[in-house]
C-alpha cells in the first residue's frame, strides 16, 4: 500500500520548498514538497517533516524556522538540500542569519520566517505548524514544482 500511495501522489503537483532553522551545531535545512497554508486567521502554515529527516532533531525544539519557496531555475538548490551528508550551507549557497539566528536563503523568491506554533505527530511525519512573523516575496513567474517524480514549472 505504501508504494501504491507514493505512486498515486506523484500525480499531485506540489511546490518545492526548503525549510531552514538553527540548532546548537549551526544551520540546518531540507527540501520539502509538502507545504501549505493552514489558516488566515490566525495566519498559520504547515510543513510536513519525516521523523527520520536529518533536520528533525533541530526542528523538534527550534522556536523559529523559515520556509523558502523556489523558482524554476533553482533545481540545483533543491537537490543540494535534499542530499544527505553534504554541506548545504557551503559556498554554493547564498544565505545569512537573521537577527534571531534563522538561516535565510537570499535567492529564494518567497520567504516566510515563522514562529513554531505546534508540532503534531501523524503517522511517520510531524506537522510543523508555523505562525509567519515576516514574509518577503518577489513576483515569481515560474515556481519550482514536483510532479510525476520530476521537477517542472507552472508558467
Amino acid at each position: 500500500m505504501k508504494e501504491q500511495l507514493r505512486d498515486a501522489l506523484k500525480h499531485h503537483a506540489q511546490a518545492v520548498t526548503i525549510v531552514t532553522a538553527t540548532g546548537q551545531e549551526g544551520p540546518v535545512g531540507t527540501t520539502v514538497s509538502s507545504f501549505t497554508s493552514v489558516s488566515f486567521e490566525p495566519p498559520l502554515v504547515v510543513v510536513w517533516i519525516g521523523e527520520g529527516a536529518s533536520v528533525w532533531p533541530v526542528l523538534r525544539t527550534a522556536p523559529l524556522f523559515a520556509v523558502h519557496l523556489l523558482h524554476a531555475a533553482q533545481t540545483g538548490l533543491a537537490d543540494l538540500f535534499a542530499t544527505k551528508g553534504v554541506d548545504r550551507f557551503g559556498p554554493a549557497t547564498r544565505w545569512q542569519h537573521d537577527d534571531d539566528g534563522v538561516p535565510l536563503l537570499l535567492d529564494a523568491p518567497v520567504r516566510l520566517r515563522c514562529r513554531t506554533s505546534r508540532r503534531i505527530a501523524v503517522g511517520d511525519h510531524i506537522a510543523l505548524v508555523g505562525e509567519p512573523l515576516d514574509i518577503t516575496h518577489t513576483d515569481i513567474a515560474a515556481p519550482l514544482v514536483r510532479h510525476q517524480g520530476r521537477y517542472t514549472s507552472v508558467a
